[in-house]
């Protein structure tokens, strides 16, 4: 990683984190989704009706693709990697990058044992932040002719819970802890013991590409502890931004004192609109309308109280006037602009996709670009991205079975993509490769990643 803020550097790396999608037309005709029944239909940005489909490299039928798409499926839960270690449990969010000629699969395992435990650190205890703790993050060096695993180590490990986070522009991952469990004792809505850590938890983590082995943790806490699941980050200004999977939650940014130095520490910051203190985005929302957009700083982003309330954060950004949402999750840069998603926001709880555009320091314009009417259209929308090719989104669900990768075209219409035949699980993780050839998603139960191409011209992806 450089050791200064290279705006280029950032410029360059948008094509990693996001790409250009001309919204115009969806904020304009987002209502088309939930009036239309012919998602499927050609000519819709759709790719055509799925049909249940076997991998390239086992033959097993695990997805159900348009015709003419083929993918691979590895590192299952329990295979061992090129590091000796079972591949853990649990996959959840992800990205790729490009280096040395390969793709390099940066995954979350999104694991909460709840109460600390010996010996459950995915890597060696001597790297691990917390030995207790059964979360981490897992390397995989992807052949990109072949979609098939040249090597794969844990990155990071003795994390609690990493659900979802981001990449950098800069070259790293974010990985997010969707979890304040610490050493507090307690127990959960069950009556099981909880806590009893040996660290606090509820932290962003950095892994960088380029680690050939497991990183030496560094919890990021001046970017908040709360119940964290993904991050996008402004490649013309460093600025990261942070969603809060819980309800209620809020929006966030993190203002680094150092763009690509976050553990240099920063400001935190959670969304309001401007003259509207407390404003509720979760239910009454019209597609279309544009809000402004302000931020109000949080005092104290590491409060002692974080640990036994998940609302510790939040509550001081809702007492400055902050906005509510209902379980954010997804998010991603493209277009100067940042998406992300309310898994269970909108009148019918089944999910909002938001846009954030920044103008200048101080705020912005947050419209919402889609709300779900019928679990048939969208249900619980979680991982996003945008396509690199400028023409939608590709939205993973995280609902009752079945569950699919959605995708959202520029002119506000949804067609399945893919549907997970192997489980009712969820689907997490989805990104592009750099060369936008292949779309990686994961199975998160039992844990799968596949590699999905094809021909990619012939819809919105």
């Amino acid at each position: 990683m450089s050791s200064h803020f290279d705006r280029r550097a950032f410029l360059r790396g948008a094509a990693l984190t996001g790409g250009v999608w001309g919204l115009q037309g969806l904020v304009a005709r987002g209502v088309l989704a939930t009036e239309e029944k012919g998602r499927r239909e050609a000519g819709a940005g759709s790719y055509g009706p799925l049909r249940p489909t076997k991998t390239k490299n086992t033959g097993e039928e695990i997805l159900a693709l348009p015709a003419g798409f083929q993918y691979t499926v590895f590192s299952k839960t329990g295979a061992a990697m090129s590091d000796g270690k079972p591949t853990p449990r649990m996959h959840d969010g992800m990205a790729a990058f490009a280096m040395d000629g390969k793709i390099r699969l940066i995954r979350n395992h999104e694991v909460n044992n709840r109460l600390g435990k010996e010996g459950i650190a995915i890597g060696d205890a001597a790297k691990s932040y917390d030995p207790l703790a059964g979360g981490g993050t897992t390397t995989v060096v992807v052949d990109p002719q072949t979609r098939e695993v040249v090597q794969d180590f844990v990155s990071l490990s003795g994390t609690l819970q990493n659900c979802a986070g981001g990449s950098t522009p800069w070259g790293s991952w974010i990985s997010c802890e969707e979890t304040v469990l610490g050493a507090t004792p307690g127990t959960d809505r069950n009556g099981a013991a909880t806590g009893r850590f040996r660290q606090g938890h509820g932290y962003c983590f950095e892994v960088p590409v380029s680690a050939t082995g497991t990183v030496q943790p560094v919890p990021l806490k001046a970017m908040g502890r709360f119940v964290h699941e993904a991050i996008a980050v402004d490649p013309a200004t460093g600025i990261v931004y942070e969603t809060e999977d819980f309800n209620p939650g809020g929006l966030y940014r993190f203002l680094p004192n150092r763009p690509a130095r976050l553990a240099a520490g920063g400001r935190l910051q959670m969304l309001a609109i401007k003259n509207k203190p407390g404003y509720d985005t979760r239910t009454g929302q019209q597609m279309g309308r544009m809000l402004h957009a302000v931020w109000v700083d949080i005092d104290d982003p590491d409060p002692s109280a974080a640990e036994t309330d998940n609302l510790a954060v939040y509550k001081q950004g809702l007492a400055k006037g902050g906005a509510t949402f209902d379980r954010l999750e997804g998010c991603w840069y493209g277009d100067g602009s940042i998406f992300f998603d309310a898994t269970s926001g909108g009148d019918k709880k089944l999910g909002q996709i938001w846009r954030y555009t920044p103008r200048g320091q101080a705020g912005g314009l947050l419209t919402l670009l889609f709300e779900s009417q019928s679990p048939d259209v969208l249900q619980m929308p979680d991982n996003l991205c945008v396509s690199p090719r400028g023409g939608g989104l590709a939205v993973c669900e995280d609902g009752p079975a079945p569950n699919f990768v959605r995708g959202l075209t520029s002119e506000g219409r949804i067609f399945d993509f893919a549907q997970n035949l192997a489980s009712t699980s969820e689907l997490a993780g989805v990104n592009f490769s750099p060369d936008g050839q292949t779309l990686f998603v994961n199975i998160q139960t039992p844990g799968m990643t596949l590699a999905i191409w094809g021909p990619w011209e012939r819809g919105a992806l």
